[in-house]
C-alpha cells in the first residue's frame, strides 16, 4: 500500500488508513474505500464499547529509529458491520518503527502487520488457544509432519 501523509490519515481516519487493502470489494469484510472518518469511528466504537487498546509488548531499538512490537486488542461486545458480537478478544500484532529527530519528535512511522486474520476474527470467535497445537494447523511443522 502506498505511504500516507499525516494529513491523509487525519482525513480518512486511522482505521481506514490501517485497513487499506487491494482485495476486490466483494471479498472485503470491511471496506475502507467506502467508509468515512465518522462511519469508521462509529463502527469500531460500537464493536468495542470498552475500547480498543494498543499495547507495546517489546522495544527492540532506541532513537533515532525506535522499533517495537505491539498488540492492538479489545473485546467484541457490539456488532461489527452486521455481524453479531461474540464477546471474545479480537487482536492483531505488528511491528512499528518510529523515526524521531533530536527532540524525540516523530518524523515518520512505519507499520508492519497482517490485517486479514484480525478482520476474519469478527466473523466468529477466535479459536481456543489449544486449537493450533492440536494438529489443525496447515503448517507441517505445527502438525509434526
Amino acid at each position: 500500500m502506498p505511504a500516507l501523509s499525516l494529513r491523509e490519515v487525519m482525513s480518512i481516519g486511522g482505521y481506514n488508513a490501517f485497513l487499506q487493502t487491494t482485495l476486490p470489494p466483494e471479498h472485503r469484510i470491511y471496506d475502507p474505500d467506502t467508509e468515512t472518518l465518522e462511519s469508521s469511528m462509529a463502527t469500531f466504537l460500537t464493536a468495542f464499547p470498552r475500547g480498543f487498546t494498543i499495547e507495546v509488548l517489546d522495544v527492540y531499538s532506541g532513537p533515532p529509529k525506535i522499533a517495537f512490537k505491539f498488540r492492538h486488542w479489545g473485546y467484541m461486545e457490539g456488532p461489527f458491520m452486521g455481524h453479531p458480537p461474540h464477546g471474545q478478544r479480537v487482536e492483531f500484532f505488528g511491528v512499528c518503527i518510529f523515526h524521531v529527530d533530536e527532540e524525540m519528535k516523530v518524523e515518520k512511522t512505519e507499520y508492519f502487520y497482517e490485517r486479514g486474520n484480525f478482520l476474519a476474527s469478527f466473523l466468529s470467535p477466535p479459536a481456543a488457544n489449544g486449537a493450533a497445537a492440536s494438529g489443525s494447523s496447515g503448517c507441517p511443522v505445527m502438525r509434526g509432519n
